[in-house]
């Protein structure tokens, strides 16, 4: 079903669902049954215990108060404003393969995107000059070769990771710890209106919930849970970022950690997980090599609009920059150290520039270099 598909009686049915407790394994159960969520709020106390649900949801539902759900329903005033209940087709495909996926998402913003592969970036909200600058530098790479990068709009890394993308015009996903009819934590307001028109904020939390410390691990399985892997930047040992890498290894998702220097106390953390057996890396481009295949793979499953709307996620404007390094290789075969010489930038830099290019299709490689594509 899609979001045009849910009715309005239907509607109001989910949003009073999101402000009750109640697992999608039950609902997935009573779906097996019924095929509209509203029976569900017309079945006796007897009934809905048959179908395994708790004792005293038939009085938690019907003490829903219906000018609360006026009030959720005011929040929906704009095409960019969604209710995604999991039966539904917008349902991110990876979060739904998760034991305790949401049972709906409140989405603000472009919803495509969270059909996208995407790359989670997370780490201290206190980083170090260096962690901020890999943040930024390994969100930024990411995003150029595609992926759309998916964090928690916290203060910090999840912040520099966002901005890094949104100044280049690409993607991101928000992923909140409240309604999304407030923003925490406030400073960062004028950054999610970016991210609503850049990519989409998500929550699987009701219209009206403040802030709350558990809230916060609730998000982090949802940003791990949507994302091909998870990158953990800079991290104390006891931190919420361990928190959502050990999510992502339990839902079978790939974890990536940078490291530090010994005496970096936030490094701590990226080097407890890397001898936990997670993917030491380095650069950006060895994410990219590890989740390519994946990728992939995950896109010969796709649906033909969904492949199209992929492939054109892949797809990077060319900046100065790459316009101007492009000029340096020829149609015919230009050997690495001949376009360093031309370009005059370091070699880290080149080789960067160059996996993004080949990756979008504008070089390709081959024996002794590389070969500018005539198209």
């Amino acid at each position: 079903m899609n979001q045009k598909d849910i009715s309005s009686k239907e509607m109001r049915a989910w949003l009073a669902l999101s402000h009750v407790n109640i697992s999608v394994q039950k609902l997935q159960n009573f779906f097996e049954h019924h095929t509209s969520v509203c029976t569900l709020f017309e079945l006796s106390e007897k009934q809905l215990q048959h179908l395994g649900f708790r004792q005293g949801l038939k009085e938690k539902l019907d003490s829903i108060d219906d000018a609360l759900i006026e009030q959720d329903l005011a929040w929906f005033d704009s095409e960019d404003k969604h209710l995604i209940p999991f039966i539904n087709n917008d349902y991110p495909d990876l979060l739904r393969e998760i034991d305790s996926a949401p049972k709906l998402l409140f989405v603000h913003g472009n919803k495509d995107f969270l059909k996208h592969h995407q790359i989670a970036i997370v780490g201290s909200r206190n980083p170090t000059p260096q962690g901020k600058d890999n943040a930024i530098e390994f969100s930024r790479t990411l995003g150029q070769a595609g992926a759309v990068i998916t964090s928690g709009i916290a203060l910090g890394v999840d912040g520099f990771a966002h901005q890094a993308v949104l100044d280049k015009g690409l993607p991101t996903i928000a992923v909140a710890g409240t309604g999304l009819d407030r923003v925490y934590p406030a400073r960062h307001k004028a950054m999610a209106q970016q991210i609503v028109e850049h990519g989409a904020l998500v929550s699987e939390f009701a219209l009206g919930t403040g802030v709350r410390a558990t809230h916060f691990p609730a998000r982090n399985r949802i940003i791990s849970g949507m994302s091909l892997g998870t990158l953990v930047v800079e991290a104390a040992v006891k931190s919420g970022s361990l928190i959502t890498a050990r999510m992502a290894m339990e839902q079978g998702r790939e974890v990536f950690a940078i490291p530090g220097s010994i005496h970096n106390p936030l490094a701590r953390g990226c080097h407890a997980l890397i001898k936990q057996g997670v993917k030491l890396v380095e650069t950006a481009e060895e994410i990219i090599e590890e989740l390519g295949a994946l990728a992939s793979w995950q896109s010969e499953h796709l649906s033909e609009s969904e492949k199209a709307l992929d492939s054109e996620s892949y797809q990077f404007e060319l900046d100065e920059e790459y316009q101007e390094l492009i000029k340096h290789i020829d149609y015919d075969t230009t050997a690495m150290d001949t376009i360093i010489e031309r370009s005059g930038l370091e070699i880290d830099v080149v080789s960067h520039m160059l996996l993004l290019l080949e990756l979008n299709n504008h070089i390709v490689s081959v024996a002794g270099g590389y070969q500018r594509r005539s198209s």
